[in-house]
């Protein structure tokens, strides 16, 4: 049977002051009127139903996201004893699959995207699946870029694969604006972290290739969670797994993938006026182009004669800055006194 799992544990600073370590990025409706996590639940019934869906979070997040994925069953909310990276996370979630069904399928998503094209997205889901089952490889879909972005992880596909698939060539990590747009010259494809794979194979490639992870199997196979954590490494999937396999495949795709990395992502993810303006909540803007407001207070915000700008209001906190600086708020909340970032979330 084929299997979901939802990475939802993720805690950073990108989306302060609306985001806090009780509600982070995946828990805010940040592209629409629910959350990201919900969306992401919605998106995938139709393909895996929920009691085959399993929610990788942080013991803290438990609740929260019981609260906005409540078509999940309980027993399928894994809580991590404490953040391992994705590997860790990814292969308690297989172990888990595997036991109650040694033949199953794994697709896994992140609980923080935004997808405009939800048809599309099953269906790269599915070829990814059906990939991963005919072949016996590890497979990643890869979005078809619209930008040299620099933010993004880049993945250059080898020989073809089929009709539909290809090699992994090889991964850059972030490059430059002039490289981005050399690999996309190239048709190297945004690595998007969604993946496909069968239970015996990601664990099989774990136990000779991820030395980090491999000591914790056993743990993971028997159920006991606190001594695998503590037996694993943190380490990446992509890392520990897809750059030292030799079974890695990619899927290119293109359904609107964005994975909302700052408060200027939400021109791209949620309507916005001619002049390309966002707002949520009470505000007006004026002369403005490109801006992005968010207003969870009763008053109303007024932007005058500003571009390329952010503000926030919540929870009595402002934020204004520009959208060039909004990836680096990390920056700016190591600079603020304590009462005022309080717990940080992304």
């Amino acid at each position: 049977m084929r299997w979901g799992v939802v990475l939802a544990g993720g805690v950073g600073t990108r989306f302060w002051p609306a985001s806090t370590a009780a509600r982070p990025k995946q828990l805010l409706p940040l592209a629409g009127d629910r959350s990201l996590l919900a969306q992401t639940i919605a998106r995938l019934t139709p393909l895996i139903p929920p009691d085959r869906i399993l929610i990788v979070t942080s013991r803290a997040l438990a609740e929260p996201v019981r609260r906005a994925a409540p078509a999940v069953p309980l027993a399928n909310i894994l809580a991590e004893p404490f953040a391992a990276s994705t590997a860790p996370a990814l292969a308690w979630a297989t172990s888990h699959a595997a036991r109650t069904d040694p033949a199953a399928s794994l697709l896994s998503v992140h609980a923080d995207w935004a997808i405009k094209d939800d048809d599309g997205f099953r269906a790269a889901a599915t070829i990814a699946l059906d990939l991963a089952e005919d072949e016996d490889v590890l497979v990643t879909v890869g979005a078809k870029p619209t930008r040299p972005e620099i933010g993004y992880g880049y993945i250059v596909p080898g020989k073809p694969l089929g009709k539909r698939a290809k090699r992994i060539a090889r991964f850059v990590e972030k490059p430059t604006a002039a490289k981005a747009r050399t690999l996309i010259k190239q048709r190297a494809v945004w690595n998007t972290g969604m993946f496909a794979w069968t239970a015996q194979r990601l664990l099989a490639e774990i136990e000779s290739l991820t030395p980090e992870l491999s000591r914790a199997l056993p743990y993971f196979h028997a159920g006991d969670v606190e001594h695998a954590y503590a037996a694993a490494k943190p380490v990446s999937i992509d890392v520990g797994v897809f750059e030292r396999t030799a079974r890695g495949a990619v899927v290119p795709a293109a359904f609107g993938w964005d994975d909302v990395g700052s408060w200027a992502a939400l021109t791209r993810v949620r309507a916005h006026d001619e002049a390309g303006n966002v707002s949520v909540g009470a505000a007006h803007l004026v002369d403005a182009t490109n801006c992005v407001v968010w207003n969870e207070g009763e008053d109303a915000v007024a932007v005058f004669g500003l571009a390329d700008t952010v503000v926030v209001r919540t929870r009595g906190i402002t934020l204004v800055t520009s959208a060039a600086k909004a990836p680096q708020l990390k920056k700016l909340l190591d600079q603020l006194p304590r009462e005022l970032t309080g717990e940080r979330g992304a």
